[in-house]
């Protein structure tokens, strides 16, 4: 798989993300309603990448700066959005490397401390994090009210 650096609102970006928006739908019964502006993931603040697997898009990620606030978050964090592998892709490592690369993006940015955002209908996507050092940490976000809702954080090198 190529990752490549792309806007948030690149063309594969958002097909991708309408893919996982669909996704969020058929285990929760919505989308996420998080707040998102293209903006947030422009460097040096965010960024966005795709990963592209013969010339398709078949993962994304991004990140974006958070600083201490009333959501919950804490100065010098990192929240990982989108992150996305489609279906016939799964299984290959792919959402490892999307995971890898935004840890190893946002601490050469100044960032301490990835955060994310997860629910419980989503154990593949608890027990990635988990088994690449996440830990639960307190809840924020635009969920931090849902008890579905799963906060994990991993501090950077």
């Amino acid at each position: 798989m190529e990752i490549r650096l792309t806007p948030y609102d690149h063309a594969d970006a958002m097909k991708l993300t309408e893919q996982v928006q669909q996704e969020y739908v058929e285990r929760y019964g919505d989308p996420d309603a998080t707040l998102m502006d293209p903006a947030d993931f422009d460097r040096p603040r965010g960024a966005f990448f795709v990963g592209y697997l013969g010339g398709d898009p078949v993962a994304t990620g991004g990140w974006r700066a958070q600083d201490a606030s009333p959501e919950g978050f804490s100065d010098g964090d990192a929240e990982i959005k989108r992150m996305y592998v489609v279906a016939p892709a799964r299984g290959r490592g792919f959402a490892r490397r999307i995971l890898a690369g935004l840890e190893e993006d946002a601490a050469a940015a100044g960032r301490s401390r990835m955060v994310l955002e997860t629910g419980v209908l989503q154990p593949e996507a608890i027990a990635l994090y988990l088994s690449c050092g996440y830990d639960h940490i307190t809840k924020f976000g635009h969920y931090r009210d849902y008890p579905d809702s799963v906060c994990l954080g991993k501090t950077l090198p």
